[in-house]
């Protein structure tokens, strides 16, 4: 296959495009490290576009007819949106799909504690990671904290330049000999990847400290001290003066910004992720260096695209769902039905509603199933077969089977299908290249394709090339960025069914 450089096919009103569009990708990127965050900004989007919520549709009964759009929103953390074509949707969708959720480190229900003067909060890391990645890195803690009375408190720490940042301690050289002899997978431990967030002690201002100890008796108090001192009377006496002071000190920070409890804890989801913006890289500014590229580098062209997309004969749809890194699981995973039933309730919405007929629709369907692909890397040139890798710089990814060994837990496209993609990507003039995740019998990895494949419908694997794939900060080419987002465009106006 004689690969092509997309940035060499480009005018400069196309280069000027490609800049452009990577800035407006770079803000989403900014404001969409989790799944919570991404669905907010992609809702926002697409009520500008005049997408209109499924929900209130079905209350008033409105009924649907070529060029409405709908979207509907699941848990707060997945998203389905349809644009609806001039043909039954009996005859299929033309589907794009991808996954906003990112590897991470989470916080356990349990976590808050003190030891040695340091306050921490214990994490369990989600999805695939090189743990010692996380180590001596600038860290924010986004997420949210859902009270018993249904009342929610958003984070969102370590962003601004005014806010503080968190971290997780490394051991320093001068004291790694016997660290540095271990394997890369034992340096750092899961249960080591505890969140440094303060160590000043909790101390009343005052000659009579003790005195001021009493809630009742000074009125001076925050809240969060009251809280404070509250938790230290039911630590006891041996507590007062040293032990647990800074955790005390957190517990009234928590209570006096937040109106936190360290009870509600047990009913928070909170994300650490990198802090920081996404980036140009590169003097000449060709890449984009971010945290959660995996897999938003093809969501967000994937919601452009069906933005952007004009009258379609096909009934368009972008799937961009959670918990694609820990296998797709729980009720906002593909493995959900939530998807099914959102195709039942717009095809009821169009007056063409039968199991019979979603079934029909579901399985004469066509889909993009959009994940990141690993970049070849110079580096680690013998992690790849250089034949069939994706390269920077060279446009849309496809990956007729992914899995791992023998194709394990693949889905392997129809030739068929491949070449009708071929055929509408080539007649959009879109910049596209084949690949394979890494060399065989090395590893591989696997998508939601497989799960879209189980209703009978063509799926094909595809993406953007990413360097650092799953490290704190991915590497993306913005020529590969706009080339996806040509080739989704293409995908939803001109493949048919096969």
């Amino acid at each position: 296959m004689n690969r092509k450089n997309a940035w060499a096919s480009y005018t400069r009103e196309q280069t000027k495009a490609v800049y452009d569009f990577s800035e407006d990708y770079k803000k989403f990127l900014d404001n969409a490290k989790t799944e919570r965050e991404a669905v907010d900004a992609l809702v926002n989007m697409a009520e500008d576009e005049g997408f209109r919520e499924l929900s209130r549709l079905i209350e008033s009964g409105e009924q649907l007819k070529a060029g409405d759009k709908v979207y509907t929103v699941w848990m707060n953390k997945s998203i389905v949106l349809f644009k609806i074509g001039k043909e039954p949707m009996e005859n299929g969708l033309n589907i794009l799909g991808a996954h906003i959720d990112s590897p991470r480190l989470d916080v356990k229900q349990n976590p808050l504690y003190e030891d040695s003067g340091l306050a921490y909060l214990d994490t369990h890391y989600y999805g695939g990671i090189k743990k010692y990645l996380y180590v001596a890195l600038p860290l924010a803690i986004h997420g949210v904290i859902v009270r018993k009375d249904g009342t929610t408190t958003i984070l969102n720490v370590g962003e601004d330049e005014d806010d503080p940042v968190f971290f997780i301690s490394d051991l320093l050289i001068h004291l790694s000999q016997e660290l540095m002899t271990k394997k890369a997978s034992e340096v750092v431990a899961g249960e080591a990847l505890d969140l440094v967030i303060g160590h000043k002690p909790f101390i009343l201002e005052g000659d009579d400290k003790e005195s001021k100890k009493d809630e009742e008796a000074d009125e001076t108090l925050t809240r969060g001290q009251e809280y404070a001192v509250r938790a230290e009377k039911e630590e006891g006496a041996e507590a007062k003066k040293i032990k647990g002071a800074v955790r005390r000190g957190i517990l009234a920070i928590l209570k006096d910004e937040y109106e936190v409890e360290e009870d509600d804890f047990i009913s928070a989801e909170l994300e650490i992720v990198p802090a920081g913006k996404a980036r140009d890289a590169g003097l000449d500014r060709s890449m984009i260096l971010g945290y959660g590229q995996d897999d938003r580098v093809c969501a967000y062209p994937s919601m452009r695209a069906i933005c952007e997309v004009g009258d379609v004969e096909r009934t368009s749809c972008c799937i961009l769902v959670d918990k694609e890194e820990i296998g797709s699981v729980g009720a906002t995973g593909m493995r959900s039905h939530f998807f099914e039933n959102a195709v039942a309730e717009v095809m009821n919405l169009t007056g063409d509603y039968s199991e019979l007929k979603v079934r029909r629709c579901l399985a004469n369907s066509c889909m993009l199933s959009s994940d990141v692909s690993a970049g070849f890397d110079p580096n680690y040139a013998s992690a790849f077969e250089k034949k069939n890798t994706a390269y920077l710089g060279c446009g849309l990814v496809f990956n007729k089977f992914t899995g791992s060994r023998g194709k394990s837990g693949s889905n392997d496209a129809n030739a068929e299908y491949v070449a009708e993609i071929r055929r509408a990507l080539d007649e959009a003039g879109v910049v596209y290249q084949t690949a394979e995740l890494g060399r065989v019998d090395l590893g591989g990895g696997g998508t939601i394709a497989y799960i879209l494949a189980l209703y009978g419908m063509n799926v094909i694997d595809s993406g953007v090339a990413v360097l650092n794939m799953h490290a704190p900060w991915e590497a993306t080419s913005k020529a590969d960025i706009y080339e996806a987002l040509k080739g989704y465009i293409a995908f939803l106006e001109k493949v048919r069914a096969v």
